[in-house]
């Protein structure tokens, strides 16, 4: 039976209750592989977690964090030991020369999950060159990074896998469901909120993400739905309230429409499908590099259409006309667009039923966390 051992950063926890997108994804991918990988999962200590525990059958190995040098080295003494066959580092280019060289005999993978990693400040031209070549396989989750990748270092273009992520339906109830009009009565009920037409950001908030742009249609939102409420969940940092000078912005640009702006500062993961349950329309303004963007599956998935914009690989995800709309992402064009799709959707309720039914078979033929363990099992399997 193959034996591999997934490294992630050390920067959060398995299981990431207060964040980290690639812990998030590692936990969710690796229990697919059961029984047919022995897997492995390298990740930091955090209360209440014992250094060596079981996600889902899966075993997770637990190391302190704070200091990467020393994290590192634990986990390479740990698997001199267990002698995997496979080791995938998670989003951690740097780490795959040093590996390469510890464990000659495993096959070492580069699992990237954004570009933020091999660019600067983190690596220069020479460091990512030698680092991607240092990989046996680099696995990506959209073919926008994979184009990335290659433009950089063409020379590993043989090597490079797409496999997208996907998303778990069970915790993301569709709203034609009992359990998704159940969370979506309550909610609303606990809100107060009614029969009000609710657009949702859920996301970071960083100017990156385009937030701004969204709360800049409001204007034209309100003229064709007096009721809309803008809905943004999120902070600028995972699980910190934190106001940093960009979220203090968004409260000002807010603020001339009190009554159909809310927010709603950071919530745990696991909290997230009862938001979508209480929305109307996902929207995704992203004006900056998204690999992939998982929040238009989970949308998706809630059978919420989605209104994104065409950056890197959430035109992969989104369908336009049939799941939901992709809009440019250059400035003015971005809020226009926006503002008519949306508007668009608030005012077709059936449209807006049609599209989320649509999303959600998309997400159950394409995008299961159980299709990218498939693929990642294929990937291994070519070699």
């Amino acid at each position: 039976m193959l034996k591999a051992a997934f490294i992630t950063p050390g920067a959060y926890p398995i299981p990431s209750s207060m964040g980290g997108s690639v812990e998030r994804v590692v936990e969710k991918v690796v229990p697919n592989l059961l029984p047919n990988v022995d897997a492995t999962i390298y990740g930091r200590t955090a209360k209440r977690l014992a250094a060596r525990g079981k996600l889902n059958g899966v075993t997770v190995e637990r190391y302190p964090g704070d200091n990467k040098e020393r994290y590192f080295k634990q986990v390479c003494t740990r698997l001199a030991k267990t002698k995997p066959n496979v080791i995938q580092v998670e989003n951690r280019p740097l780490w795959i020369p040093r590996f390469k060289r510890a464990f000659p005999k495993s096959r070492i993978g580069l699992s990237l999950h954004s570009t933020t990693f091999i660019s600067l400040p983190f690596l220069n031209k020479r460091q990512r060159k030698r680092c991607l070549q240092a990989a046996d396989y680099i696995q990506v989750n959209s073919e926008f990074l994979s184009s990335y990748v290659k433009k950089l270092v063409p020379q590993v273009a043989d090597k490079i896998r797409v496999n997208h992520l996907g998303v778990d339906t069970s915790g993301f109830p569709g709203r034609s469901t009992p359990e998704g009009r159940s969370l979506r009565e309550k909610g609303r009920a606990e809100q107060g909120w009614g029969d009000r037409r609710i657009v949702l950001y859920v996301g970071r908030l960083v100017p990156q993400k385009g937030v701004h742009h969204l709360l800049t249609t409001l204007p034209a939102l309100i003229s064709r739905a007096p009721d809309v409420l803008v809905v943004i969940v999120g902070s600028a940092l995972y699980g910190s309230h934190r106001r940093t000078e960009y979220v203090k912005q968004l409260y000002k640009l807010a603020a001339r429409w009190k009554k159909h702006v809310h927010f709603v500062p950071y919530v745990p993961h696991n909290e997230i499908p009862k938001w979508f349950a209480m929305a109307d329309i996902a929207v995704v303004p992203s004006v900056g590099t998204e690999a992939f963007g998982l929040v238009n599956l989970e949308a998706m998935a809630a059978e919420l259409p989605v209104v994104a914009t065409r950056a890197g690989g959430m035109k992969e995800v989104v369908v336009d006309g049939l799941t939901g709309f992709l809009v440019n992402k250059a400035y003015p064009t971005i809020i226009l667009e926006l503002a008519s799709r949306i508007s668009y959707l608030l005012e077709n309720e059936e449209v807006r039923k049609k599209i989320g039914i649509k999303g959600r078979e998309r997400v159950m033929n394409q995008f299961l966390w159980q299709h990218t363990a498939e693929r990642w099992l294929a990937f291994q399997q070519e070699e």
